[in-house]
């Protein structure tokens, strides 16, 4: 066939392929652009899925007659002007190809009016043709109508799904719209009847209740609430708990300068924050709203604009991480959520880590087992019989604090239960310890704070292993020589495509050097950094820290359970052990009142 130019319908139906998947896709650009005209009022009307009618109504700055003209004309757009705009995009529209889409596949009214305006102009279009703009009545603003979605792409409808289906895609889109912009109300319906209505909220406890209403009433009794600010980027939001994870990420919201976004570098930076205090197959919970400079990121890399680019990607991976990481080592059990704020630099990378993301760990005193100064000292300590220790069950009354002196969070230790549990009182009630998970916790970060002290120790290969990787890979291997010295490796680069490695961790003797390298150098070349060394020690610590733990029916004195109790109130993570699993719960007096009918 002859090279020609195609027709601008079928133009705009081959842009509309691209950027209407769905009718959720339809809702998307619309109000995405509702908010570009700095509207505080979305109603969004929904018949049918939203394959009989999509209507959006806003009150923003409106249209005249002459951009109504443009507006329906593919890459016509307001929001850009010339290369320098496209660099630094502020908008969440920027190509002018949404409203040329959605008017070539469906019956599609446009009406829109200034303030300043004695009324609206309205236009329609039937998929091919537009007509001109009329005189119409209408308030303020604009009102998008889309009706019979996809009529004139009979293939294209044939895969939508069920009604019941399109209208939660569009649901889930527009609880994170609600999420995006807290002071616009946004009201949903379908077919007649209302299903969400989320009021403004401009004071911090109305954004409280609108977090409740998303997440539900448990999420801000176990959440964090995040701001954190450091070179030209600012943090705020709220992540939940490790307690409070779930089995599937359906609960995760990413905003960028107000875009909602899916990136692989933020989950990365996410994911390696709660490594170690997940429990396995679990996944966090969080609402996060990021703000950096238009010209660091690039929104232009995909056609739904779903996803971004950074152009600092080091830097943006090692704010994000060192902020969630840096919240969640601060809790501590018997620690009530709150907000977790720096103004200053947020806290760089630990030395010798690859990249950023090194653990803290505070100096940990205790009470109940003897102090010991080194690695070595812990691992003989683990190695002895748990009967070398005084094991025998004294009586003793409860203590009690003065008039100065606050009850600890986590209370006194009045019981053991079934060999397992540790019974406390504190000023809330009832709290309950794991003995062993919390115990585990205190050692493992005991280790890792003895390991970051001494240093990471390594020993030479008997035989020197060799691992092929890619010209990229060993040129990254060499430039970052140092940081991998400093781990406790040593790695020579002897061919193009080849690397050899003769000392390793002694915490590490055990694991395969050549696919621990190839890994940590693709994670290098994918995100900047990488954790994955630091993960395998720590595995080996936590393995450590389980075995030298305290074990069940192991019968622990007062005293004993005391200090176990306060050094879980100093201990970073505390509330988990090393698998994610809590390590304590808080029974109020309310709750147990209730159990036996007390005040009624």
């Amino acid at each position: 066939m002859p090279i020609r130019v195609l027709p601008p319908h079928l133009v705009n139906q081959i842009a509309a392929g691209e950027v209407i998947e769905r009718p959720s896709s339809v809702v998307k650009e619309l109000c995405e652009n509702a908010l570009d005209a700095t509207s505080k009022r979305l109603e969004i009307e929904i018949e049918a899925g939203g394959t009989r009618l999509i209507r959006i109504r806003d009150d923003g700055v409106g249209m005249g007659k002459e951009d109504l003209m443009l507006a329906v004309h593919p890459h016509a757009t307001s929001k850009i002007g010339d290369l320098d705009d496209l660099e630094a995009i502020a908008t969440l529209g920027f190509r002018g190809e949404a409203l040329a889409s959605i008017a070539s596949v469906s019956r599609f009214r446009l009406v829109s009016r200034r303030p300043d305006a004695d009324h609206a102009w309205a236009i329609h279009s039937d998929g091919t043709s537009h007509g001109d703009p009329e005189p119409a009545p209408h308030p303020p603003g604009t009102t998008v109508e889309v009706r019979d979605l996809f009529f004139n792409t009979p293939a294209r409808r044939r895969f939508l799904r069920t009604e019941r289906t399109e209208f939660n895609h569009i649901d889930e889109l527009v609880r994170r719209i609600a999420l995006s912009r807290m002071g616009v109300q946004v009201r949903l319906s379908h077919n007649g009847r209302v299903v969400r209505n989320y009021r403004p909220a401009e004071q911090p406890h109305d954004r409280d209740l609108r977090i409740s209403e998303l997440f539900g009433p448990d999420f801000l009794d176990n959440c964090l609430r995040i701001s954190e600010e450091a070179s030209g980027m600012r943090l705020d939001g709220w992540i939940g708990l490790p307690t409070f994870s779930r089995a599937q990420a359906d609960q995760q919201f990413m905003f960028v300068n107000g875009r909602m976004i899916k990136d692989r570098l933020v989950s990365h930076a996410i994911r390696q924050a709660y490594q170690d205090v997940l429990f396995h197959g679990r996944h966090p919970v969080f609402a996060l709203y990021l703000e950096m400079d238009p010209a660091g990121v690039d929104v232009n890399v995909h056609p739904t604009k779903a996803e971004v680019r950074f152009r600092e990607t080091r830097s943006v991976h090692g704010f994000l991480f060192s902020a969630l990481h840096r919240a969640l080592a601060e809790t501590r059990a018997g620690q009530e959520p709150a907000v977790l704020a720096s103004p200053g630099p947020a806290p760089g990378p630990a030395a010798g880590s690859l990249g950023g993301g090194g653990q803290r760990a505070m100096p940990l005193a205790t009470e109940w087992s003897r102090p010991r100064d080194s690695l070595a000292d812990q691992a003989a300590l683990y190695a002895a019989s748990p009967r070398a220790i005084e094991t025998t069950t004294t009586s003793a009354s409860l203590p009690e604090a003065s008039e100065n002196e606050e009850v600890p969070p986590l209370g006194f230790a009045v019981a053991q239960f079934h060999g397992v549990y540790v019974v406390a009182q504190n000023a809330q009630g009832m709290v309950l310890v794991d003995m062993h998970a919390a115990h585990e916790r205190i050692t493992y970060e005991r280790l890792k704070a003895s390991v970051s002290g001494e240093g990471i120790r390594s020993q030479a290969l008997l035989v020197p292993v060799n691992a092929a990787v890619s010209e990229a890979e060993a040129d990254l291997a060499e430039a970052t020589a140092e940081r991998w010295a400093a781990l406790g490796f040593e790695i020579d680069r002897i061919g193009r495509e080849s690397v050899r490695i003769r000392k390793v961790p002694t915490l590490l003797a055990s694991a395969d050097p050549a696919a621990l390298i190839r890994d940590v150098l693709a994670d290098l070349k994918t995100h900047g950094t990488s954790g994955r060394l630091e993960e395998a020690m720590n595995e080996v610590l936590s393995t450590m820290a389980c075995h030298g733990s305290v074990r069940a029916n192991r019968r622990l004195t007062i005293p004993e359970m005391n200090a176990l109790l306060r050094d879980m109130e100093r201990t970073e993570r505390s509330g988990q052990c090393n698998h994610g699993r809590p390590t304590w719960v808080q029974l109020p007096m309310a709750d147990l009142d209730r159990l036996f009918l007390r005040g009624r």
